[in-house]
């Protein structure tokens, strides 16, 4: 509270805090603790997530996995809730790649859920944008970081010029001019179509859902495809949602 209070003198007038892939009681320390500060955002961060800087098994294996810390937070913040706290916006982060995980990331602690943090995967496509363009332009291939002399065969199965390669080659160039496309770095077209197919796919996964704002998915939008997750989620079965219904209609 008093580093929150010296940030605030000092005039920071937005201040969030991130955890990692901690225990139950750090995450209601920090559910509370954001509560009371009355902080900007929470971030609660599951295994497989964590940084760069992180080992790798310490990435993949350390800590609660993302699932079960998730389902918990929604549940410490209902808690909050319940005695008349007003719960932080939350973000998830841990091991997110596709728009399938988009939506159930804000679908598992709806409503308090208000971003999803995606790390590796989104990277991924810049460093192969990067790969990419050194292939194309050797004579920058070391300030661009790029490691390919020549296009893999699951690139070239695709295309063999830039304009073939990227798929969102054209919308990039429709929004900057044809003149400043010669400066955009391949990185930045493959990040772009990355971020394309989360926004499409989840847009595909929120239609089927008939949900049309965001901030309508919920999380009865959500089945668990086994017991185990319906009993760390209490989010019920899939054979068990509308089974009620299902019988109204047969005894009618």
């Amino acid at each position: 509270m008093r580093s929150v209070a010296h940030l605030r003198k000092l005039g920071f007038e937005r201040i969030s805090l991130k955890t990692g892939a901690y225990g139950m009681e750090a995450l209601a320390m920090a559910v509370r603790f954001s509560a009371e500060a009355h902080l900007d955002l929470l971030t609660v961060d599951g295994a497989g997530g964590g940084t760069g800087m992180s080992p790798w098994n310490m990435m993949e294996h350390w800590g609660v996995p993302s699932l079960p810390l998730h389902a918990k937070t929604h549940e410490y913040c209902q808690v909050l809730e319940r005695r008349g706290l007003k719960p932080p916006d939350v973000a998830l982060g841990g091991g997110f790649a596709r728009e399938d995980h988009v939506f159930k990331a804000l679908a598992i602690a709806a409503p308090y859920t208000k971003l999803v943090c995606m790390g590796r995967a989104p990277m991924i496509a810049g460093y192969v944008g990067s790969n990419i363009e050194g292939v194309f332009k050797p004579h920058q291939r070391e300030a661009l970081n790029g490691h390919w002399e020549q296009l893999p065969t699951s690139v070239t199965a695709i295309g063999r010029y830039p304009e073939e390669i990227f798929a969102g080659w054209e919308a990039v160039k429709g929004r900057v001019g044809e003149r400043e496309m010669k400066n955009i770095p391949f990185g930045a077209v493959s990040l772009y179509g990355y971020c394309d197919k989360i926004a499409c796919g989840l847009q595909q996964f929120m239609a089927g859902a008939r949900k049309f704002r965001l901030s309508e998915i919920s999380r009865n939008d959500l089945m668990s495809a086994n017991r185990e997750t319906e009993a760390v989620t209490k989010i019920p079965f899939m054979t068990d949602i509308g089974d009620d219904r299902a019988r109204q209609i047969l005894n009618a």
